[in-house]
């Protein structure tokens, strides 16, 4: 496919079903600044669409949103992006196969003259016409799908052209009845003003329209189709964007001043005759833009239905494809059942995903009002968006590599700005539709919340129970375990020290066996066999010769040093050492992992080294980082150097020095440097003491602008210092902090940083940050 198809496909996703049915419901919301609502949503977009452009052309192949976040943030995103990605197109098929319901229904009655009540047989009322309709054509584009037929992009191009046509015309009609009534401005500005619900109006508006622009996620799933798509496929996600939201400016903008109030609509609509064009608009809902054209344009009725039809099952087709694929996908990565990723002998299509899809779709077209419909799908939309804009951030840092044919200017901002405004969408969005508190299950902003809820709770219950033990798994095939030597230990707690040069494996090892020893942990070395990444994992086998040495040395030493201290060694291979660290973590459960650093990264981009800065961000337990000081002594540990600011990290820090003092009788300095002037840092110093039973403890307060360097200077009269992380804004390229880290770099002494895990605060900051 060339820009024009990529562009269409596009233009044909975004005008799809929605907006001819939800233009009326966002008119009752937003009222005349209805214009203004899609003027903003393209605002709001372009942010999304950057990042959409960027990873779209460097990730030229199926899976999208889903693809980017696995590979760029860490567990549970990936399967949350999938899990709500497969929620969102579900539910959006649901909204088009209701649309569908109501528009098929609605060209019976024009055509065959029955009335808008009528009820069939006396026993089938219109809704549940449409509500039947709607579950039939989920179940017939199930069928279409397990049999294999799809819309082919010739196809969908020229569906958008008829679709873009029939509004052209409706547009046109539109704004020459509008400009041929009297005092037509009026219905914009004194109805009974243009934002009649303001600035909740106008942004639950924007929430609830917002899946009208969802369409770049369909460009990016077809780049593997595209020709040149790193030129391409950024293009085409702008220029779809050039293209529909004048369109549905327009669209709002005949919408409103083209209709009249009726005597027979404001009947139907349950509104006075006197009530504004967008009061009516909004009651009449998602038939609301159908009666505007039956007003204005000559056959508006059936015109405007067929192409809503022609939309809506174009747009069922290509949600209960997309809906499917995502699912059978996960169980692909065996996030989800083996039953998802179960392809049909006959018909090679994935039919359990197909049909576990659409027993979703027909469930919520049935049980759900349409609004509470549209707005669960743009809820998890946003939230897919958010995690999307969070992807491409982080990938400047963990892909710097990627070719990049297009990339978001002044980062971080753009996707950040995103993120912000999208948030800022879902409230509102609530708001709109009527959530207050102690309102009853009737708030369709209410039902909304709680099925996007339930779906996100159910996705835990998933991911915790079924997902993750399978992610296990899939660890041990990431990074193999090709020997290991286990001592048998009831200790409940293990410290993983990973090693690799033999120069520093024995002052680790002490350190290691000191805390260990003191906490009554047992202790696990690994080491890394690493194997390019065109090489297969299983031909790393051959080359562990120096891991088992390095990590035999390590084993030998700790039954000389201390020989109460269970050891047991790991040897892996892999293409990452971080990754495999990472597993073995994850894997061993590890309370905590000590690494050793050589004081210098090799690249700019990183600022310990790849692999500490990837395992310090990630691991989901605390972190030691010994940095080995020149001439270390092979004799006695006598005293310890730990600068102290408060907070968790600083206290971590005083619990290791504690473990090191008592297992070699040696005595812990605290000191803490406070700026000339500044408050008086002596309760800092009195809570950390505290703390520390059983050792000899002394205390020093000092003055000085410079920390670091009043750190630094102190360092060399002790055998080891240890310090803990500072707390630095989250999205500094930072992962210690300035602070220890520069005393980390400038000492000749050993140092030690410590960074304590802290529960859901460090599972937040984990979340958003890169693990291969």
């Amino acid at each position: 496919m060339g820009l024009f198809d990529i562009t269409f496909i596009g233009v044909g996703a975004m005008i799809g079903a929605g907006v001819f049915a939800l233009t009326g419901f966002a008119a009752g919301l937003a009222g005349p600044a209805l214009i203004l609502t899609f003027l903003l949503n393209g605002f709001v977009a372009v942010f999304t669409a950057v990042s959409y452009a960027e990873l779209g052309a460097a990730f030229p192949e199926a899976g999208g949103g889903y693809l980017w976040v696995k590979e760029a943030l860490a567990d549970p995103n990936g399967f949350f992006a999938g899990w709500m990605s497969w929620f969102a197109h579900a539910v959006a098929c649901s909204l088009y196969a209701v649309t569908f319901g109501v528009f098929l229904t609605k060209f019976a009655i024009y055509g065959t003259g029955l009335t808008n009540e009528f009820v069939l047989w006396g026993v089938l009322t219109r809704p549940m016409v449409e509500k039947l309709l709607a579950t039939l054509m989920v179940a017939l584009f199930a069928y279409i799908n397990y049999r294999g037929a799809e819309e082919t992009g010739k196809a969908g191009v020229v569906v958008t052209v008829i679709k873009v046509v029939i509004l052209g015309v409706f547009v046109a009609f539109g704004v020459l009845a509008t400009v041929h009534t009297p005092n037509w401005p009026a219905k914009f500005l004194s109805s009974p003003r243009f934002a009649p619900n303001g600035v909740v109006g106008i942004i639950g508006a924007m929430g609830f329209t917002y899946i009208a622009f969802e369409g770049y996620e369909i460009i990016v799933q077809s780049g593997e189709e595209v020709v040149d798509p790193g030129e391409n496929v950024p293009k085409a996600v702008f220029y779809s964007l050039a293209i529909v939201v004048p369109i549905y400016i327009l669209v709002s903008f005949a919408a409103i001043g083209g209709i009249e109030v009726t005597a027979e609509l404001a009947r139907q609509a349950g509104v006075p005759a006197t009530a504004p064009t967008w009061e009516l608009l909004g009651n009449l809902g998602e038939i609301g833009i159908i009666e505007a054209a039956g007003q204005f344009v000559p056959y508006g009725v059936p015109l405007l239905l067929v192409a809503g039809l022609t939309a809506t099952m174009s747009a069922l087709n290509a949600t209960v494809y997309s809906s499917s694929r995502v699912s059978f996908a996960m169980g692909r990565d065996r996030v989800l059942p083996s039953v998802f990723a179960a392809i049909h002998d006959e018909k090679r299509t994935p039919h359990w995903s197909i049909a576990l899809s659409a027993v979703i779709i027909a469930a919520m077209a049935v049980t759900l009002p349409i609004e509470a419909v549209a707005a669960a799908a743009d809820i998890m939309f946003i939230l897919l968006f958010v995690q999307v804009n969070w992807t491409v951030i982080k990938m400047r840092k963990t892909h710097p590599d990627l070719p990049r044919t297009f990339e978001v200017p002044y980062m971080p901002w753009p996707p950040l700005i995103g993120i912000v405004l999208q948030v800022l969408l879902t409230p509102f969005l609530l708001k709109a539709l009527g959530l207050k508190v102690g309102l009853g299950p009737e708030s369709h902003g209410f039902i909304a919340l709680v099925t996007t809820a339930v779906w996100m709770l159910l996705g835990l219950g998933v991911y915790y129970g079924y997902s993750a033990r399978r992610e296990a798994e899939k660890l041990e095939e990431e990074t193999p375990t090709v020997a290991t030597e286990e001592t048998p230990s009831e200790r409940e707690s293990e410290l993983l020290v990973p090693v690799a040069n033999p120069e520093n494996v024995e002052q680790l090892m002490r350190t290691a066996l000191d805390v260990a020893a003191d906490r009554d942990a047992a202790v696990r070395v690994m080491s890394v066999a690493t194997v390019p990444q065109q090489t297969p994992i299983s031909e790393g086998r051959e080359f562990t010769d120096d891991q088992r040495a390095v990590v035999a040395h390590a084993i030998d030493f700790a039954a000389d040093h201390d020989p109460d201290v269970p050891v047991s060694g790991t040897i892996r291979i892999g293409h990452d050492v971080s990754t495999a660290i990472l597993n073995t973590v994850e894997q061993e459960d590890s309370a905590a992992v000590l690494l050793g650093w050589r004081g210098r990264g090799r690249r700019r981009d990183y600022v310990l080294g790849s692999n500490v800065d990837e395992v310090v961000t990630n691991a989901p337990c605390d972190v030691l980082v010994e940095r080995v000081g020149d001439g270390v002594s092979e004799g006695a540990m006598e005293s310890v150097l730990v600068p102290t600011a408060g907070g968790p990290h600083s206290e971590y820090a005083a619990e290791v020095a504690a473990s090191i003092a008592r297992m070699n009788d040696a005595s812990v300095t605290l000191l803490h440097v406070q700026a000339p002037g500044g408050d008086d840092g002596r309760s800092v110093l009195e809570d950390a003491a505290a703390a520390l039973d059983g050792v000899d403890v002394d205390t020093e307060l000092v003055e000085s602008d410079d920390a670091t360097a009043a750190i630094v200077d102190r360092t060399d009269g002790y055998d080891l210092t240890i310090v803990g992380a500072s707390r630095e804004p989250f999205l500094q390229q930072i992962v210690f902090g300035a602070l220890p880290e520069a005393v980390a770099r400038r000492s000749r002494s050993t140092v030690i940083m410590a960074r304590r895990h802290r529960g859901i605060t460090s599972l937040f900051a984990r979340l958003f940050r890169r693990r291969d």
